[in-house]
């Protein structure tokens, strides 16, 4: 029997679907988008908007977005997953010809009624496209050099086409999300330590760049790496945003200032508050408590992914299930990581609080997936 076959004789049918449905999971992801609401609500003194409201309309297109892609057939989206690939890689590259361009990076494709950032679209049709190419890969092949060079590519072309816009951020969430799948799919560990290798080796090379004729980043991506080595450095200028940001935190405390009660937020010292650094307003106004139980939720979040993924007897389906809940981590740890000092400011989103429609919809698609593989699992 050929896996469509064998995929079609065990999809549920009407009411079972629904029953099948993860509503743990939608209702975590419900409880941290409403925690999203409430902070844009207290950034803008208030008001629902110009920022609570658009975010709110958007999780409802996305949580009905996700409800339809769960109820479609997890052997449907394999068979769409090379399609879904390529098209997020013409899109980056439309980017390049007729990208907006704003806050010096050309990231964006205005299609009227909101603008698309394609690397958000590629986040999970990446995961998409390598679930489906190790799905179909035998497992004796998993580790031979041909077959390892053909994700290696998968992934360091639309890393290329990203780190061009430039988003340094999207292009390490790539990096590190292709080869954690990789890993997950079986890849040996000694290509992997051959990257950690070259890694080093780039990372030296882009130091010793700096100030010369084949510099390897950006002005403003070297002043980063500087305000992350030493905010105090500059602390009006490259180090403000993560010296306003630990303000924030530290003085929170245990249980926080309270709710709209953030100085640093209120009286805007805190920049990009309802974005990149929301997480620190939401220290600042509920304390150490209120940090440790968003993190909690994501952690859930993504153990119920994981739980998921294990009970799956389908190739596809465990990978593309790992694959989010991998991206979804990584979303929320470069974020906290880079709020408080742990790692350089890349301007990474925290997921499904920040305000912000690509990522806020595209996410929702990525767990209507793995919604789609959980339901249609077979039983």
């Amino acid at each position: 029997m050929s896996y469509l076959e064998y995929s079609v004789r065990t999809t549920p049918t009407g009411l079972r679907k629904v029953l099948h449905f993860n509503w743990a999971l939608a209702l975590l992801l419900t409880t941290v988008a409403g925690i999203g609401f409430l902070m844009l609500y207290s950034v803008a003194g208030g008001s629902f908007s110009p920022w609570a409201e658009p975010q709110m309309k958007r999780f409802a297109i996305g949580f009905v977005a996700m409800f339809a892609i769960g109820m479609v057939p997890i052997w449907f989206w394999r068979n769409m997953s090379a399609l879904a690939y390529l098209g997020a890689v013409l899109l980056l590259v439309a980017v390049v010809f007729f990208g907006v361009e704003g806050k010096g990076a050309q990231r964006w494709i205005d299609i009227g009624f909101m603008r698309l950032q394609p690397s958000e679209l590629m986040k999970v049709a990446l995961v998409m496209g390598l679930a489906a190419y190790y799905d179909w890969l035998q497992m004796s092949r998993v580790s031979r050099p041909f077959w390892v060079l053909i994700p290696a590519v998968m992934i360091l072309v639309p890393v290329a086409l990203v780190l061009r816009q430039p988003d340094l951020g999207t292009s390490i969430l790539l990096i590190a999300g292709g080869g954690a799948m990789m890993f997950m799919a079986g890849v040996h560990w000694a290509y992997f330590a051959v990257v950690i290798a070259a890694l080093v080796g780039l990372v030296t090379a882009v130091f010793q760049s700096r100030g010369t004729d084949w510099q390897l980043l950006a002005d403003y991506q070297y002043r980063r790496i500087d305000t992350f080595l030493d905010p105090a450095s500059d602390p009006l200028g490259a180090g403000y945003h993560i010296t306003q940001s630990k303000i924030a935190l530290g003085s929170g405390g245990w249980t926080g200032r309270g709710f709209m009660q953030g100085t640093q937020s209120r009286l805007n010292f805190l920049p990009e508050k309802h974005t990149d650094f929301i997480f620190t307003t939401l220290a600042e106004e509920f304390g150490f408590v209120g940090a440790v139980s968003l993190l909690a939720l994501y952690a859930l979040i993504v153990f119920f992914c994981v739980a998921s993924a294990l009970k799956n007897r389908d190739r596809f389906s465990s990978l593309l299930t790992l694959g989010m809940a991998v991206t979804f981590f990584l979303f929320f740890a470069v974020n906290m990581a880079m709020v408080t000092g742990l790692a350089p400011v890349v301007g990474v989103p925290l997921p499904l609080v920040s305000y912000g429609g690509s990522a806020m919809l595209i996410l929702m698609l990525g767990f209507g997936l793995v919604q789609s593989a959980h339901v249609h699992r077979p039983r």
